[in-house]
């Protein structure tokens, strides 16, 4: 049984549609297109247009194309009482569970009502004594470099390879086979335009991304999937993937279906097969291990590119860091429990994990105590949704940022979390042929490079109203930063003042 006619017998029983459809027969010109464009089947032409409203999963599809905006999709109000103890969320829940017996599967992120700290940290601004900058007439500096620091530079020192990013931003881990080539072509375009970089994820490398490879990072996963010495030296830089933020201590699974001949000569897998990420890798239980996996790297791609690693935002990820930074990695990528992902069980991506924000101020701290941290660079991801949360995570100790689900929005992405589906509309988080055509690489590009354009433009004008013309200088600047209704411990960990002191 597919993974849509589970997730549709799971809450057959029961539970009411979550959406309503409603087709304005006045409007309607009866074309079919919103009929043909549904990838879930929620309209059918019977005579008129007719909703299910059963398959409905709200990716508003329909109404983007519907040429006479006859189409309207609204969430249907819950006919229970309300009770603050069983929200309909729990109680859709459990109706599923005991139809089918399985596991609530989801994609994107964490969507429940924690604190975002981000919203809680505000930037300072300079007035007199440290006056500001007038970035339209003064040079700003966005250029950083991502690897391991001696302590002191001496003439005629060669450094450790690094990469130059010419904004702090990069573009996340997705895989070939959760997202579609036209999504990688798109973000290796990007990437390459910017001056930036797109990781792979753990899928491979997809032969038509060789010529991208200056600014693709590759990963090496449990998995395994498509990794050889040729795989290795095609990238610019390779990340270990030792967890994922959004189900930190599980492992990955592409359902067979999804896996095309394509899908299945890049990963290196048989056709139609299951790809399946183990929760560990089974060759390291140790740091003493990791280093071992990192220096084999290093030996496979000449010392010639930059070896990192990355790791769920988890209650000891300060001395699991340390630990990576000492096993030999050139740069940490921190996943916080908001990070996306195409397919987790509910209960893992929701309940698993810790916010990226205390996380990475925990990482920061503790590499400064034990006078590490110029031995490697911080990467922070998962949940950055804007400019100002690019320059809060940079304050907190970062020295770049991943988007994953922020470049997917872009490209139309309307979070209606069923990526595992393979059904998307939009042609972002499936291998239906049909479907990816959808989305034009070209026009991908230039939604893409308009996104961080625009969030370069911010984070100048922010960097200037602080009286900072470089963004190296605003790296671990608590000073710059002031909490604002936190509690004192929060406050303690993130090493943050509250505003007004």
């Amino acid at each position: 049984m597919s993974l849509a006619a589970q997730d549709k017998m799971r809450y057959a029983s029961y539970a009411p549609p979550e959406f309503g459809v409603r087709v304005d027969e006045a409007r309607c010109k009866a074309c079919h297109l919103c009929v043909r464009q549904c990838s879930l089947g929620a309209l059918a032409f019977r005579e008129r247009v007719t909703p299910r409203d059963a398959s409905c999963v709200g990716c508003l599809r329909c109404v983007a194309v519907c040429p006479t905006g006859a189409i309207t999709v609204a969430q249907n109000p819950w006919p229970l009482k309300p009770n603050e103890s069983w929200p309909e969320w729990a109680v859709r829940g459990i109706w599923g569970q005991a139809s089918s017996g399985a596991k609530i599967l989801t994609g994107c992120g964490n969507d429940k009502p924690y604190p975002i700290l981000w919203d809680h940290l505000v930037l300072d601004a300079a007035q007199v004594t440290n006056p500001p900058i007038d970035p339209l007439r003064e040079p700003m500096e966005l250029r950083t470099y991502l690897g391991r620091k001696p302590e002191r530079l001496v003439p005629g020192q060669v450094l450790q390879p690094q990469l130059q990013l010419e904004v702090p931003v990069m573009f996340a881990a997705m895989s070939y086979g959760a997202v579609s080539l036209n999504v990688h072509r798109a973000l290796a375009m990007a990437a390459r335009e910017m001056g930036t970089f797109m990781n792979a994820g753990e899928g491979g490398l997809h032969r038509d991304l060789g010529p991208y490879g200056e600014h693709i990072i590759v990963q090496c996963a449990s998995g395994r999937f498509g990794v050889d010495p040729d795989y290795l030296r095609a990238a610019a830089a390779v990340e270990i993937k030792i967890g994922q933020g959004a189900k930190p201590g599980t492992g990955g699974h592409l359902p067979g279906e999804k896996v095309t001949p394509d899908i299945a000569a890049t990963r290196m897998i048989p056709v139609g097969t299951d790809a399946i990420s183990p929760a560990p890798h089974h060759d390291i239980y140790s740091i003493e291990d990791l280093r071992q996996l990192i220096y084999a790297i290093k030996e496979a791609v000449d010392y010639q590119k930059p070896v990192g690693v990355k790791i769920a935002a988890v209650h000891n990820v300060a001395a699991i860091a340390s630990g990576i930074v000492r096993a030999g990695a050139d740069f940490i990528t921190i996943d916080g429990f908001r990070g996306g992902t195409g397919a987790a069980p509910l209960a893992v991506r929701d309940h698993l994990g810790i916010p990226l924000e205390v996380a990475l101020a925990a990482v920061d701290r503790r590499l400064r105590e034990e006078g590490i941290r110029h031995q490697v660079s911080l990467v922070a991801s998962g949940g950055i949704r804007c400019s100002a949360d690019v320059l809060k995570a940079i304050a907190l100790g970062a020295d770049a940022v991943d988007i994953g689900t922020a470049a997917l929005v872009a490209l139309g992405c309307r979070l209606c979390q069923k990526c595992y589906t393979g059904r998307c509309s939009w042609g972002i988080t499936t291998q239906d042929p049909e479907l990816v055509s959808r989305l034009d690489p070209e026009a991908a590009v230039r939604r893409l490079t308009n996104l961080l354009r625009a969030w370069s433009l911010e984070i100048k004008e922010m960097l200037g109203a602080m009286g900072i013309n470089a963004i190296e200088s605003l790296r671990g600047n608590r000073d710059r930063l002031r909490g604002l209704g936190l509690d004192p411990l929060t406050l303690e960990i993130l090493g943050v003042q509250p505003a007004g002191k």
